[in-house]
């Protein structure tokens, strides 16, 4: 079964993408130790990021459905995400890292329910569960990969090669993606 090519760049970039941001993984926790967070650090940061992009992605998906925009508002969220990343590279206290995960949050709300509905929308009805399937396990798959090769990064040189690392990545995820914009 042949994708047509919307959904390959969403898929594509998606994978992309996937393997930038899943290179952190459980390493947040490390980084935020060594710039002298705790435990309530690590879970206050995480709940920044989960609470802003929960709340993001109903806005989000209300004006995307009222402006079709859903393009541009993803590749934006993409680009955000990406400029977020690198701000890890001036994290050096604890309420640093609140500040990067509530803008990856702005940025996750914009990328993901937009990324979502731009799937369903070009998705062959005849095939949806082998496509959606192909979406979840290849990101599973990808993020997996990108945990080892992060750590490794980390082990063999530094959070700042990784953290450059990702954001290179998350900027092709962010050119790949915006491909989608020549299709509509």
């Amino acid at each position: 079964m042949a994708l047509n090519r919307y959904m390959k760049i969403l898929l594509y970039g998606g994978n992309i993408w996937y393997f930038g941001e899943g290179m952190l993984g459980p390493l947040f926790a490390v980084f935020t130790e060594r710039v002298g967070g705790d435990i309530l650090d690590i879970s206050g940061a995480w709940a920044t990021y989960l609470i802003i992009a929960g709340l993001l992605y109903i806005v989000v998906g209300k004006i995307t459905d009222t402006y079709n925009n859903a393009e541009k508002i993803m590749v934006l969220g993409y680009a955000l995400n990406a400029l977020f990343i690198f701000g890890y590279l001036f994290a050096s206290v604890p309420w640093h890292l609140f500040v990067v995960q509530a803008g990856l949050g702005v940025a996750a709300a914009m990328a993901t329910p937009t990324w979502n509905a731009l799937y369903a929308k070009h998705e062959d009805r005849r095939h949806s569960g082998f496509q959606w399937g192909l979406a979840g396990g290849e990101a599973q798959i990808i993020t997996g990969v990108a945990i080892i090769i992060g750590g490794y990064i980390v082990s063999i040189v530094s959070f700042t090669a990784l953290f450059v690392t990702m954001g290179i990545i998350q900027v092709l995820a962010t050119i790949y993606q915006a491909q989608i914009l020549r299709k509509k």
